[in-house]
């Protein structure tokens, strides 16, 4: 991808950038100091910029001439994860105890930034380039909400996402139309019996014997009624009690599950409910002193939307690609995934695309999972991903009706 000495300096700098966000990584909605940096360097660019969302930053770019809006987006927030030292990254280790950018962040606002100083070099193209540094990717709601709550999205009629992943070859391009990454949802039940000595179990309801019941039932409960490929359901937290010859009066589960459809959280949702009710009446017992129990509280939260590519715009995305970037490995028609993102919100509002760019490359041995506390990525995909935005968002401008099927 470096065909020219000026390239070389521009992969320079992206790297750079990506070092120094990957040093002082923040948690989500407490990205005040990348902001700062954020809104530091786009003064160096001579770009005017404006505060979103509280920690977060929306940029425009115009063109000479008259024309649509496109957006390109970034998270910024890093993870509650201690970094461990290794071979490669002693010069830009986290600086910040307990942060981590472990999922590739810092990537993504390089590139967003490398995208930037293109579109600066040259500004005669038609219309505007919206970009948005966006905070809170990773705790749902999620900062895509406020963003768009707060405007956004105004005037933008297509929007384009990246995000770096290990899961395939560094380099490579992955995506499909329609439905591309799951929703999150979350479950807590608080199971409510009698608490007691254990040495007098008919005195008492078993709240944990409860709970395992609800655990062991759900499974196969789903499984009857949902092939496998269409949700992933699992328990993150058990909680409950406080010595072991007491049984406790409450325990708690916490839980996610995640879909493609929302037919297939509707069903989750209702055998839930039903695994619950039918663990309740299995210790139902009579006498005054069991009024009231057994019982639960069951709190369910649907977080990000089910990400969806829309189909003309990621047909359009996937022919300028291969016609681009003829050395590229695309994979046009990736597999679904159950990791979610809240650029799904964005996706809800105007058409675009998510695409997953790869970053495993064994021969470096970048080969830990997004997440892990040794992630790292291949920083030469830097500059692929910083012209695949220059690229599909510049080609919209000039092509919208290609990009939206309104030819």
């Amino acid at each position: 991808m470096r065909d020219d000495p000026s390239a070389e300096a521009l992969e320079a700098w992206i790297i750079r950038l990506r070092r120094e966000f990957h040093r002082y990584p923040e948690l989500s909605f407490e990205e005040y100091e990348t902001q700062e940096r954020i809104l530091k360097i786009l003064g160096e660019l001579g770009i005017e910029a404006r505060k979103i969302a509280d920690t977060g930053v929306l940029v425009s770019i115009r063109g000479t001439l008259p024309g649509p809006c496109i957006a390109l987006r970034t998270d910024m927030d890093g993870l509650q994860v201690q970094e461990e030292a290794g071979e490669r990254n002693g010069d830009y280790i986290s600086r910040n105890e307990g942060i981590m950018h472990a999922c590739g962040h810092d990537g993504h606002m390089a590139m967003i930034f490398g995208a930037a100083r293109l579109f600066l070099e040259n500004r005669d193209f038609p219309g505007e380039v919206r970009l948005i540094f966006q905070p809170a990717e990773e705790i749902p709601p999620g900062g895509s909400e406020r963003v768009i709550a707060e405007g956004g999205l105004e005037g933008v009629d297509a929007v384009i996402g990246m995000h770096l992943f290990t899961h395939h070859e560094s380099g490579s391009v992955g995506f499909r139309p329609g439905p591309f990454m799951a929703s999150t949802n979350r479950f807590e039940v608080i199971f409510k019996g009698k608490g007691g000595h254990i040495s007098l179990p008919e005195r008492c309801i078993d709240t944990v014997r409860m709970a395992t019941d609800f655990i062991i039932s759900i499974y196969p409960a789903l499984q009857a009624n949902l092939e496998p490929e269409r949700y992933v359901l699992g328990v993150g937290r058990i909680q409950g009690g406080a010595q072991f010859n007491r049984t406790p009066d409450t325990v708690e589960i916490l839980g996610s599950y995640r879909t493609f459809d929302n037919e297939t959280t509707e069903i989750i949702d209702r055998t839930i409910k039903g695994c619950l009710d039918e663990v309740m009446g299995k210790y139902v017992k009579a006498g005054e002193e069991f009024s009231g129990f057994p019982a639960y509280d069951l709190d369910i939260y649907h977080g990000y939307p089910v990400l969806v590519n829309d189909p003309v715009f990621t047909e359009a995305a996937h022919s300028k690609l291969k016609e681009s970037f003829p050395e590229l490995v695309l994979y046009p028609e990736m597999e679904k995934t159950f990791a979610a993102e809240d650029f799904a919100s964005y996706l809800q509002k105007v058409p675009g695309i998510f695409l997953s760019l790869g970053t495993r490359n064994p021969e470096k041995g970048i080969l830990e999972i997004n997440h892990s506390c040794r992630f790292d990525i291949d920083e030469e995909i830097l500059l692929t991903g910083t012209k695949i935005f220059h690229t599909l968002a510049l080609d919209f401008l000039k092509n919208p009706a290609r990009y939206l099927g309104t030819a």
